[in-house]
């Protein structure tokens, strides 16, 4: 195990790449059948932890009592399973909120499981509660149906290996490995590296069984690859590539419809839609709204130019928005910008009809040092957003680093929009969630380290913060060093409020006793 750590911390630092070997014409590379055996997993082994573990404190703060937040009602989208367990981002309008009661903070336990040196950023729930992940390693991608008590594998389905065409950096890479959704009958839709759309059922003893799988290469060019899908109300399957194809798929027939995005506008991030049949995406230059033609053909109904900015931030994968499109209401989406000194907010009016789209431009976070590469969180009448300025890979948060403070909650009325507070918890790249249920914002957070004798530890806690007041009202350590960092896995919330966050070798369950 140790030695998986070290060889990821090479990785992460550059030293093992894929520019070294000498790849063959694009013609020569096969597209195979995707029947890859799984690669085990390392069943009933907690996350190895470390003496300095008992060197730092374990808890800080108080037992939190449940104060509920008031939302506007979030559709169910038919095509999705019931929402706080189908996305990364919990259901069709990308809120990142949970009606479900997170742990308030009442004798926390935190237990962990390893699988190798692979990470499950997304996952949802199937209708037994079993967790259903998309996990990605050096080698490749896999779905893993996990016990959410255990946390022990019940099966494994290896979907595809790493592209040396589109995947340079497998720290950065977030091609055909990310993103998936499930349906509410226990099926997985998740993109492959070999441009491909897989039909994945859980059986109802937790089994993993490929049903059927569409091929998109003829749609997506030899160097591009699918970055997310998601049905819109009416069971179609939109897919987005990085170099900026939109398409829909058809279930039934198999038939394919596309279109593009001006040049030079890439997709690196999930989509939101809505029941009017809008889907929204953000490229690396402006927000979109898209809907489907009477023959299902993607087209653009309306597109805003934002401020990308004129660098790549540390920070971001991408120059431009780091965030998935939010929607809030009937009326609101909302995206970060890229903007110079200081990033903003942006809320706009998706209503159809609506003459002014852009309601308002929130400057969050610090000047020079602010930045996110994670959806903002819709809670109540608000948006969260959390700073990830800084991080660029685990290498990042060693030997006492970290990244720039700040997560800012941004009012929205009918007049504008303000700052309500701004806490100043470092979330390197926590993709941080809201119960709605209870009131509070769950971050996943890295203080700077604290010299001990001459020592520097590097501490990982999984921090709850009062959604009204912005005040943090307690952290649990999940343990010291690079193997508890989440690098962008997102934290999750079960259907009986347990939650959940990936760590790079393994995850993270905590619940109140």
């Amino acid at each position: 195990m140790h030695r998986a750590l070290t060889l990821l911390a090479g990785a992460a630092a550059g030293v093992l790449t894929a520019t070294t070997l000498a790849l063959p014409a694009a013609s020569e590379i096969p597209q195979p059948e995707v029947t890859l055996p799984p690669i085990p997993a390392v069943r009933g082994l907690p996350i190895p932890s470390l003496p300095t573990d008992l060197l730092v404190p374990k808890f800080i703060g108080a037992p939190a009592t449940a104060q509920p937040i008031a939302h506007a009602p979030i559709p169910q989208n038919p095509w999705l399973s019931p929402n706080g367990t189908n996305t990364m981002h919990n259901d069709a309008y990308a809120s990142d909120a949970y009606q479900v009661s997170g742990p308030l903070g009442k004798n926390l336990r935190v237990k962990s499981a390893s699988y190798g040196v692979r990470e499950c950023a997304t996952i949802a729930f199937d209708s037994h509660g079993r967790i259903v992940g998309l996990c990605g390693g050096l080698e490749g991608f896999g779905m893993m149906v996990i016990n959410p008590v255990t946390l022990k594998p019940i099966s494994e389905l290896r979907t595809s290996a790493r592209d040396l065409l589109t995947s340079a950096n497998p720290f950065t890479d977030i091609c055909g490995g990310t993103y998936f959704f499930l349906d509410g009958h226990d099926v997985a839709y998740p993109t492959t590296a070999q441009k491909t759309v897989l039909k994945i059922k859980v059986q109802p003893n937790g089994k993993l069984v490929k049903e059927h799988e569409w091929s998109l290469a003829a749609h997506v060019p030899v160097k591009d690859c699918l970055i997310a899908t998601m049905p819109d109300w009416d069971g179609r399957i939109w897919f987005f590539t990085q170099q900026g194809t939109v398409g829909t798929l058809d279930r039934e027939t198999g038939a394919v419809e596309v279109t593009q995005l001006p040049d030079g506008e890439e997709v690196t991030n999930s989509v939101a839609t809505d029941e009017t049949g809008g889907m929204y995406v953000v490229s690396t230059h402006a927000l979109y709204r898209l809907d489907a033609t009477a023959a299902g053909a993607p087209e653009v109904t309306w597109r805003e130019v934002y401020d990308r900015g004129t660098r790549l931030k540390p920070g971001n994968l991408s120059q431009g928005s780091g965030t998935t499109p939010t929607l809030l209401g009937d009326r609101w989406v909302a995206i970060n910008d890229n903007a110079d000194p200081q990033t903003n907010v942006l809320v706009y009016d998706r209503r159809e009809g609506a003459t002014d789209r852009l309601h308002c431009t929130q400057p969050v976070l610090a000047a020079n040092a602010g930045t996110t590469d994670n959806s903002l969180v819709a809670a109540g009448s608000s948006f969260i957003i959390e700073n990830n300025y800084g991080y660029k890979g685990p290498t990042s948060t060693i030997l006492g680093k970290t990244s720039t403070p700040g997560l800012s909650r941004v009012m929205v009325d009918d007049n504008g929009c303000h700052v309500a507070w701004t806490n100043d918890s470092i979330a390197p790249s926590s993709v941080a969630k809201a119960s709605l249920g209870n009131g509070l914002l769950y971050a996943y957070t890295k203080p700077k380290g604290v010299p001990v004798k001459k020592n520097v530890f590097d501490a990982w806690y999984f921090t709850a913060i009062d959604i009204q007041t912005g005040k943090t009202v307690w952290s649990r350590l999940t343990g010291t060093g690079i193997q508890w960092n989440n690098h962008y896995a997102a934290i999750y919330l079960g259907p009986d409020g347990t939650a959940y966050i990936a760590t790079l070798a393994g995850l993270v369950r905590i619940q109140d006793a």
